[in-house]
């Protein structure tokens, strides 16, 4: 089936059981966003919302929450696209004839990244004055600052070069034709955004609602600047992507998408955006950020409208984020030959730990490799990089406890950088965009750390936690590595004490987390600990000294990972909303 616009996936969806049609009316505020997460969690397919109060426009939601439906999508699973990618790329340089002959799945890909400019594109056609309040827009999160369009594909070109970018920018509603425009530190749309105003140009801007899900994938991937994510979005496919010029911008516009949202950022005017409940699991800050003018709106003779919600994890990022990395991660092999696989966790929100294994040709090559990575692209928004030697799986989280177990010394294998830019969501600096960062070196550098085994088996750690301090509610041992404990909110004192106690012995890192958080589930515990830490204010380790101006550390590591006075709320559906969704959840079904 041939895949150009959201109602073909759609379609495609429901022909292989993969699409709910809940034509039950439902509230666009809070309502839809808990019943897409309960359908997320129980493995239930894509939701389709036919009656939306207030809105003329249907609404999908959890499109592609779920590994088959982004199988689907891709027409393979995408490690497999990625591997197939990387093979043809490692072999096209020199460019041969049989190269393309080896490879004929890849080529045709390659063939079909030239867009293709059509003149009766169906994203136009109806033509209509802006009045974003007849759109299903959603709101979140309780204390969200209002309605927020959360699949926007926001079309920018460099006023200089000329060069495309297409990026995901979250868009606070602020009335019926205005809306904020989100542009984190790092982001292509913001870079052109700051060449304009550089220049005193006129920024004009289209929003794409409603694409296919290749465009969509290439949106959110994490593309080297100045790489075309409209051409990417044609190897995604393996079909060219139609686009065409707009009604009143001079740039060429998806000519598939189901709403187009032509306009202006102005270059001087800034508005307070935010509260929004993000990807980290608590709320971004309101911040002022740049101003987005609707001039027009075009789309389908009957759109339907996206969304999708992000929140502590699992969301629909998931997904997407995942799949965009198995197909480009493999490509950072041409950048370092030595890097075997790389992976960023979502549990963290992506950014707050990524795991490389590296193949060391010399010692301490995986330092530098990490040195390397943060300071490519969107990986330089990392927060926490751990390294790992060329047989252990980044994606095992266990096998990474392990290789910290044997071979982490934090005398030799730990660099703290200090006051360096750090993603726009992350909240642990107090400080927007700065903040610090970490390096864990747990490749094969020497020899294998041991510990007594039958002396960690006969510690009786519930015994022995309570006594040191008896405001430790709960813990957990993970990989023999990890000791989790939780305690009350900034609970950096426990954790201290803890780390420099002679009693305990075995685990590399003891890390403290706040009582919200379920020690018991992993997924959980990676992102209780890694997205509420702050490495240069939050590390401890057994013990710490200055040689020179080099800091030494020596024996356990500790993570105060508990939330401080001054973090923004995690974020929390209210009762009210639950008790309407579990009253009403048999009729959504009907």
């Amino acid at each position: 089936m041939r895949i150009y616009s959201l109602q073909d996936f759609i379609k495609y969806l429901e022909k292989n059981g993969e699409l709910v049609r809940i034509k039950t009316e439902v509230d666009a505020r809070l309502e839809v966003v808990e019943i897409s997460i309960r359908a997320l969690h129980e493995g239930m397919p894509a939701l389709l919302f036919e009656k939306v109060h207030g809105s003329r426009f249907p609404l999908a939601m959890n499109v592609l929450a779920s590994e088959k439906r982004i199988e689907l999508a891709l027409g393979k699973h995408p490690d497999q696209l990625g591997e197939e990618l990387i093979a043809f790329m490692e072999e096209a340089v020199p460019p041969k004839p049989k190269t393309f002959l080896k490879h004929p799945g890849i080529a045709k890909r390659l063939f079909c990244t030239l867009p293709k400019t059509i003149s009766r594109p169906p994203s136009q056609q109806v033509v209509s004055s802006p009045d974003l309040n007849e759109f299903p827009i959603t709101t979140s999160w309780p204390e969200d600052g209002g309605r927020f369009i959360t699949l926007p594909q926001v079309f920018t070109y460099d006023p200089q070069t000329g060069k495309r970018n297409v990026g995901m920018y979250r868009m606070h509603v602020f009335d019926k034709q205005t809306t904020g425009m989100h542009w984190q530190i790092q982001k292509g749309g913001g870079f052109h955004y700051y060449r304009a105003k550089k220049m005193g140009k006129e920024f004009q801007i289209a929003v794409a609602l409603g694409t296919d899900p290749a465009l969509l994938l290439a949106t959110v991937a994490a593309l080297p600047e100045g790489i075309d994510e409209v051409m990417f979005s044609g190897f995604l496919r393996g079909k060219r992507t139609r686009m065409a010029k707009g009604k009143t911008i001079s740039m060429l516009v998806p000519a598939d998408a189901e709403f187009i949202l032509e306009g202006t950022v102005h270059l001087t005017e800034l508005r307070m955006e935010g509260p929004f409940g993000d990807h980290f699991g608590h709320y971004s800050l309101a911040a002022e950020f740049p101003v987005f003018s609707i001039n027009t709106i075009t789309h389908r003779r009957n759109p339907i409208y996206p969304a999708t919600v992000v929140g502590r994890p699992p969301m629909e990022d998931k997904y997407l984020g995942n799949a965009t990395q198995q197909v480009l991660g493999p490509l950072i092999r041409l950048i370092h030959p030595e890097i075997c696989d790389l992976w960023a966790y979502y549990e963290a929100g992506f950014h707050n730990l990524l795991v490389v294994s590296v193949e060391e040709r010399y010692r301490k090559e995986a330092m530098k490799t990490a040195l390397s990575v943060m300071g490519e692209g969107q990986l330089s928004l990392t927060k926490c990089i751990i390294t790992v030697s060329e047989d252990v799986n980044p994606r095992d989280f266990y096998a990474v406890l392990k290789a910290i177990h044997e071979h982490f010394d934090p005398a030799y294998d730990f660099i703290m950088i200090p006051k360096v830019p750090l993603d726009t969501l992350d909240f642990t600096s107090y400080k927007m965009n700065l903040g610090s960062k970490m390096i864990i070196d747990a490749t094969r550098n020497g020899p294998k750390n041991t510990v007594n085994e039958d002396v960690l088996k006969l510690q009786d750690f519930e015994r022995l936690l309570k006594r040191i301090d008896t405001r430790i509610t709960d813990w957990k041992i993970i990989g023999e590595t990890l000791l989790v404990v939780t305690v009350p909110n900034d609970g950096k004192e426990i954790v201290t004490t803890l780390t420099r106690s002679p009693e305990i012995i075995g685990p590399k890192i003891i890390a403290a987390t706040s009582p919200d958080v379920n020690i018991h589930d992993l997924e959980q515990t990676i992102w209780g600990i890694f997205t509420r830490f702050d490495a240069e204010r939050d590390i401890v380790f057994t013990q710490e000294k200055l040689v020179g101006i080099s800091p030494v550390f020596r024996g356990k590591m500790g993570i105060d990972a508990t939330w401080k006075v001054g973090y923004p709320s995690p974020l929390v559906m209210p009762d009210e909303i639950i008790d309407k969704v579990n009253k009403r959840w048999d009729t959504y079904w009907k």
